[in-house]
């Protein structure tokens, strides 16, 4: 051992960490002066995510060419790992190296192996961000990446260089052909062997020492914190939101966010674990039509709340597109529901016409104005049950939901929904003036108050009436009644009405005649994606007509511009997201839009007038209606 060396590495080992020390104590110490949030539970499902996201690299590989660059990176430095230890060892004694595993042959293949790896996606990636330079970058610190790839990449040279001079001076522990890239290059630099092992061996615990000490002062601290926002993120439905609990006292109460010191740990986490990569901005169907938001933006100056704009936080649809993007676990809709919880129930402050929706949600239960009596006027002349208080509950509740019940072009979904339960001999009822708005569009603008108001009253008169099963044909009830509401002592089997029609069409008790008719279907984002409801409606499709797939579909579909209380808003700024989704649906030659929303039906049909398209919008279930008469006429 070199007493000298030994000392110098000490010494390095020393500043390293403790500059990395204190940066990752102020940090720990932010963390934990933020609010509480309950991410300790489900275990089982944690772990799944850290194996799926983190090890296996699930989302990063959505897009396969970067995503099989960072995974190179990534499952590189898993593997490099102990030549951390062993660069170490060997800076201190050249002929010392880890017991056991600095002999192994095959763990030296695998060095090499993966060494060239990294070093393929660090090329990869400057060719990326350099020479196709994708939008999605637009206002991340690229700098910052450069200095990055120039420290990985030097890290593997300077890796590959010492066990090169290693073998060229016989030093190696291991045999030297299980490292035929490290061997190879041993022929190269053989006559300067003596003085490069020690500049390369050394060169490179500097790099790392000085790749640790960057790592928390810069944008790349996701590197360490990634994996812990993963295992941390949400486990129960991406559309659920989490409650605000009034009955704590009023001083412990969180009333959104304003400032930095009004987030959650876990958001503030989320800030810290941003990679700027956009993949968020690239989803997102506000910025893709102009408008001020970008998630990957909006995330990044969250590290200072009151940064963000009001535009920024009305501008978002809560499509969560975003959020299944981001390979990090950041939860975006989150961040924008409680800087609405601020403005609108501390500031007062919100677009006029969202107000006038506000204002009819809690006056009249619905966001149309309406008396509540008129909610069974879309069902005059079916004969469709009114559930009475006090009489038997029916085998499956029809929740009709406000858009069908006020909306002309929504209701034709729930007339249909409801023959077509009728000529399957379902036993099935309404509740007719005693059904509420969920709250959906209240709790989307931020205003929980309203929202668990109309929360409180809806579960007492479904427990009241013993229902088990509910059928509905909007997604947004589907999502709250289905998740939502069990933090109220709603807990219900919620069935979308593609599901349920769908399982009639299997059992026979429907019999559709498909047409030649050609059918796109446009996946509503709370149905797709929010509650992973893709496969039924495309049964349907095929039941009544010829399907074509739009290019954004599933649980990549895009917007229809109505989510997160969107719809009772004007689109000032950019272009309509509707007429965008109805452009895609137009390239696709198809002569039918077909849809399972009833707020999508309506923005859609908008869409279709404003940019005189000639295509017509359907709900899936008026398309299957027709098909079963088209095999009932034939039947006679």
């Amino acid at each position: 051992m070199n007493i000298a060396q030994a000392t110098a590495l000490a010494l390095a080992l020393a500043v390293a960490g403790t500059l990395f020390g204190r940066r990752a104590w102020t940090l720990y110490r932010l963390l934990r002066s933020g609010k509480p949030a309950a991410r300790f539970d489900d275990v089982r499902a944690r772990a799944r995510a850290e194996a799926t996201v983190v090890v296996g690299q699930s989302k990063l590989l959505q897009r396969l060419l970067p995503g099989l660059m960072h995974a190179a990176i990534f499952w590189g430095f898993l593997v490099l790992f102990p030549t951390i230890v062993i660069a170490m060892t060997g800076a201190v004694d050249p002929r010392s190296t880890l017991p056991w595993l600095g002999a192994q042959g095959w763990y030296a293949l695998l060095v090499d192996v993966f060494a060239l790896l990294v070093l393929i996606g660090v090329i990869t990636a400057l060719v990326i961000r350099k020479v196709q330079r994708p939008a999605r970058f637009k206002g991340s610190h690229l700098g910052e990446a450069d200095l990055i790839l120039a420290l990985i990449a030097g890290i593997v040279t300077t890796l590959l260089l010492w066990h090169a001079s290693q073998i060229a001076l016989r030093l190696n522990d291991y045999p030297a052909p299980w490292a035929p890239i490290s061997e190879s290059l041993s022929h190269v630099v053989a006559p300067v062997a003596p003085v490069l092992e020690r500049v390369a061996v050394w060169a490179h615990v500097l790099i790392i020492l000085s790749f640790l000490v960057y790592l928390p002062y810069s944008k790349h601290l996701h590197i360490l914190v990634a994996a812990f926002n993963v295992y941390f993120g949400r486990t129960r439905s991406p559309g659920r939101i989490e409650p605000i609990d009034f009955e704590r006292p009023e001083a412990e109460v969180r009333f959104g966010s304003a400032r930095a010191s009004d987030m959650t740990w876990k958001q503030m986490l989320d800030t810290m674990s941003c990679t700027e990569c956009g993949r968020c901005q690239d989803v997102c169907p506000a910025y893709a039509t102009g408008k001020a938001l970008s998630p990957k933006l909006l995330i990044m100056a969250m590290r200072v709340p009151n940064a963000v704009s009001d535009d920024i936080v009305w501008d978002c649809v809560t499509c969560g597109a975003c959020v299944r993007e981001c390979p990090v676990g950041i939860e975006h809709i989150d961040h924008v529901i409680d800087l609405r919880r601020n403005l609108v129930m501390v500031e007062s402050r919100f677009p006029e016409e969202a107000g006038t929706m506000l204002r009819d949600v809690d006056r009249t239960s619905n966001p149309w104005g309406k008396p509540q009596a008129d909610r069974v006027q879309w069902a005059e002349g079916l004969g469709v049950r009114v559930l009475q208080p006090g009489e038997r509950a029916p085998e499956v509740l029809f929740w009709v939901g406000c858009a069908p019940a006020f909306d002309e072009r929504a209701r034709k979904a729930a007339i249909s929904t409801a023959k077509l339960m009728q000529m399957a001999g379902v036993d099935f009822a309404i509740l007719g003036p005693r059904e509420g708005c969920t709250g959906d569009p209240a709790r989307r603008m931020g205003d929980e108050y309203t929202f668990q108001r109309l929360a409180g009253e809806n579960v007492a008169t479904l427990n009241g009436a013993a229902v088990k099963k509910i059928v509905t044909t909007c997604p947004h009830c589907f999502n709250t009644l289905g998740k939502e509401y069990s933090d109220f002592g709603g807990t219900y089997e919620v069935v979308h009405h593609t599901q349920f029609l769908a399982d009639l069409v299997h059992e026979g008790k429907l019999a559709p005649m498909p047409s030649e008719q050609t059918i796109t279907y446009h996946d509503s984002c709370y149905l797709a994606r929010h509650n992973d409801v893709r496969a039924a409606p495309r049964e349907l499709v095929s039941a009544v007509g010829q399907a074509i797939e739009m290019p954004r579909n599933r649980e990549r579909t895009f917007c229809c511009g109505a989510g997160g209380a969107r719809m009772w808003m004007e689109e000032k700024r950019g272009r309509p997201i509707n007429q965008e989704r109805v452009r895609e649906a137009v390239a696709t030659g198809a002569e039918t839009l077909a849809v399972a929303c009833p707020f999508c039906t309506v923005m859609l049909d908008d869409g279709m007038r404003e940019t005189g398209a000639k295509m017509q919008v359907f709900d899936l279930a008026t398309l299957l209606a027709e098909a079963v008469e088209r095999r009932r006429a034939l039947a006679t």
